[in-house]
């Protein structure tokens, strides 16, 4: 709601512009008319500073280092709730009820299987191909097979579109990563959790009783919930703007993927494996951290402080506490890069230059350790934040096709390119 008025002062001329309050956070400018107003637009690259929609989904303030889905503290709901709960939350608003979240969480699992067809898609593939590009093309494909639930201006085909992506992305993850090293697929299993399945699809195999370790499962499904929303980064706001056309809701998650893919966004925790792997032993970390502190160095250390967060992540203390209960249950010595990578926490939270900047470890620092844990080799990292930021996709698409104000999206630019000028035959050029 508007509260007060800006006021702009533009060539001799004053104008008012109000001010929207939201219900925490900072208040914003509302400058829908500037253009009609002035012929001017703002000028605003990565879109730092502007406001593109309005969301009850998921609040961050990364100053206190505050994460809420609907007003739930993420702690809390790592804490004492499952994935598919977290689901339910960020799709319908509230935390289900014991008889909501059974008939959630059949629903959910009902849908986990894909079109028997689709496996065939697979072969289509290289086997060398990174698992990301497979994903991207399972997923736009699912609109080629699910025609019943594509028309988006219908409430229970978007409902029934949500399901089935929650549900049947942890299935083409697996698919994905079976097809990558050579294994045959291994099928869902409904009396399985959601984190136990997609466990028992990646690790499993034809000859042998696989049992999931519930220690994992619990930490695999932690790393959902971390990961399942974090407001309007560039993977949303490319599904918010792939989904402001009119396109199908399949066609929208897999630009979200797409756009995920790149290393400054889903690729994070990849790239700060490949650091440890850089780094190799701790005898070497001394001369790293000179390298980090030295402003003419271009080496970064990858892993460390957020965009967002200026104080420490919360998601990180979540996935520090479950990082050590995987290596526990595991008992994994002797690992180099797992040797590196705790050294290299313990300096970033003791070293007062660390501490001054506040670099402290993010949550892709410890998720790619805890990955490369479990047994997932770094090709896979990106491939798992999709799989759990999907419903975060599909919650955020949902909330902005149901918005009366809602606008296909058209940014502006300022232009500097060549002014007008008349074409010259190629035999005068």
């Amino acid at each position: 709601m508007a509260n007060s008025t800006a006021k702009l002062e533009l060539g001799g001329e004053n104008r008012e512009y109000e001010v929207l309050e939201g219900t925490v956070g900072p208040d914003v400018i509302n400058i829908a008319s500037l253009y009609r107003d002035t012929g001017m637009f703002t000028y605003d690259p990565g879109f730092t500073s502007t406001a593109s929609c309005e969301s009850q989904i998921t609040y961050i303030d990364g100053d206190e280092g505050t994460l809420l889905h609907r007003g739930y503290p993420i702690e809390q709901l790592a804490d004492h709730g499952d994935f598919l709960e977290v689901c339910y939350l960020l799709l319908y608003g509230e935390l289900p009820t014991k008889a909501q979240k059974e008939d959630f969480d059949y629903r959910v699992t009902r849908h986990t299987m894909l079109h028997e067809q689709m496996s065939r898609f697979f072969t289509g593939f290289r086997r060398d191909a990174h698992p990301m590009a497979v994903m991207c093309g399972m997923v736009g494909a699912l609109s080629a097979f699910y025609h019943d639930s594509t028309d988006i201006s219908d409430p229970h085909q978007r409902m029934v579109a949500s399901i089935r992506m929650i549900a049947k992305m942890p299935t083409i993850a697996a698919m994905a990563y079976k097809y990558h090293i050579g294994q045959p697929f291994i099928y869902p299993r409904n009396e399985l959790s959601y984190a136990a399945n997609f466990l028992h699809m990646c690790f499993a195999v034809p000859c042998e009783e696989y049992h999931v370790n519930p220690v994992l499962a619990r930490a695999m499904d932690r790393i959902f919930i971390l990961h399942a929303d974090h407001e309007q980064n560039a993977s949303t706001s490319t599904v918010r703007l792939a989904g402001s056309s009119g396109a199908n809701p399949f066609a929208c998650i897999a630009a979200g993927i797409a756009c995920l893919w790149g290393p400054a966004h889903g690729g994070a925790n990849e790239a700060a494996l490949n650091m440890l792997a850089e780094i190799g032993t701790v005898d070497r970390i001394p001369e790293y951290i000179d390298r980090a502190k030295d402003r003419d160095d271009p080496f970064r250390l990858m892993g460390f402080g957020h965009r967002v967060y200026k104080n420490y992540d919360p998601r990180a203390k979540i996935m520090q506490k479950t990082t050590h209960e995987v290596l526990g249950e595991l008992g994994i010595k002797d690992d180099p890069q797992l040797d590196v990578a705790l050294e290299l926490e313990r300096i970033a939270l003791t070293d007062e230059y660390f501490i001054e900047k506040k670099l402290y470890p993010n949550i892709d620092f410890y998720s790619g350790i805890t990955l490369r844990a479990l047994g997932f080799p770094t090709t896979m990292f990106t491939v798992l934040f999709a799989l759990a930021r999907t419903v975060g996709w599909i919650a955020q698409w949902k909330e902005m096709i149901e918005d009366p104000n809602q606008k296909i999206g058209r940014p502006r630019q300022l232009y500097t390119g060549a002014t007008q000028r008349d074409y010259v035959s190629i035999a005068n050029r």
